[in-house]
Parts: C-alpha cells; sequence; structure tokens
C-alpha cells in the first residue's frame, strides 16, 4: 500500500494520510518506528495502544522546534498525547522519562510521587524536581539524594532547602557552580 511505503519512507506522512489510516495499527506502529514524535496524529484509540506508544517513545526521531516548545522538551510534549492509562502504566513511563525527563511532566499523579520514577528522570536531567510531587519536593531525604545524583536540582527545591545548609553543602560538594543556579 501507497501509504505504508510512505510512512516507512518518513513517519512525518502520517501528518497527511486520512483519519482512517492514522486509525490503522499496522500503518501508526510503522509510522512510530520512523519517528515517535507524530503521536499527536495518531486515532484516540491507538494513543491507548502500548505498543504504539512504547514505539513513540523509543523512537521519538530528530528533534524540531514547533509551536514554541524546544528540543529538549519535544518528548515531553509528545508523551502528553499518550492516553491517561498509559500515562500511569510505570513500564512506559520509565521508559519515557530515561530518554527524556521531561515526560515525567505528563505522567499520572501517582507517578510523580512514585521515587523510583522521578530518581530515573532525575538521573537524565533535573529539571524532573520540577515535575515530582509536593511531596516529594517537600522530603528533604528525597531533596538530598536528588541533589546527590544530579546537584543542578538544587534550583528546582523549594526555597526551605535551598537555605538549607546540609542540602546546600551536599550539593556545593560535588559542583561549586551550582550555587550560581539557585
Amino acid at each position: 500500500d501507497v501509504f505504508l511505503i510512505a510512512v516507512k519512507g518518513s513517519g512525518k506522512a502520517l501528518v497527511y494520510v486520512s483519519t482512517e489510516l492514522q486509525a490503522d495499527r499496522e500503518v501508526v506502529l510503522e509510522a512510530m518506528k520512523q519517528d515517535g514524535g507524530n503521536l499527536s496524529f495518531v486515532s484516540k484509540k491507538l494513543r491507548n495502544d502500548r505498543e504504539v506508544v512504547m514505539e513513540a517513545v523509543k523512537n521519538i526521531g530528530g528533534f524540531h522546534n514547533y509551536d514554541g516548545f524546544d528540543a529538549k522538551e519535544e518528548l515531553g510534549f509528545t508523551f502528553r498525547y499518550a492516553s491517561p492509562e498509559l500515562q500511569a502504566d510505570k513500564e512506559v513511563v520509565m521508559e519515557a522519562v530515561k530518554r527524556n525527563a521531561y515526560a515525567l511532566r505528563y505522567a499520572s499523579p501517582e507517578l510523580q510521587a512514585d521515587r523510583e520514577v522521578v530518581f530515573e528522570a532525575i538521573k537524565n536531567d533535573g529539571v524532573a524536581l520540577r515535575y515530582a510531587s509536593p511531596r516529594l519536593r517537600a522530603d528533604k531525604k528525597f531533596v538530598m539524594e536528588a541533589v546527590r545524583q544530579n546537584t543542578h536540582v538544587l534550583k528546582y527545591a523549594s526555597p526551605e532547602f535551598q537555605a538549607d545548609k546540609e542540602v546546600v553543602m551536599e550539593a556545593v560538594k560535588e559542583n561549586g557552580w551550582v550555587l550560581q543556579d539557585v
């Protein structure tokens, strides 16, 4: 089929196909293998298909700067099109945050409060602390562990922890330049 050949050549072709083909699992899976960044053009039903979303997450493809979103945020932006059920699926979210910490922004509140998920995101990029649950951001033990993972998370910690000598010393011990981020 000509459309399957088109999406095999470029996942971006999914933008130009009919809504019927945007709901065709075979066509969509091939498009996600080429460039998962096109999840927004997939039918709502297939946005709830675990295999389709996992392919999208694994194959975010080249980064684009569109609609005011920068390249680092693209995966997070893409992940917002996954169904709420898959945004609450720990395995899918773990894969997404391993690839880009911004995906945590669209994870379910339960997973934004999951230490393992948030630590995985922080290992990728300290910005993830911004999307962690308020309970985790208010937990000194968690913030200390996060600072050990990535000293730059200090800028996303609460003012209370930015003024906490023990937390700041932990960050400075690893990276004296971190104070310029606060």
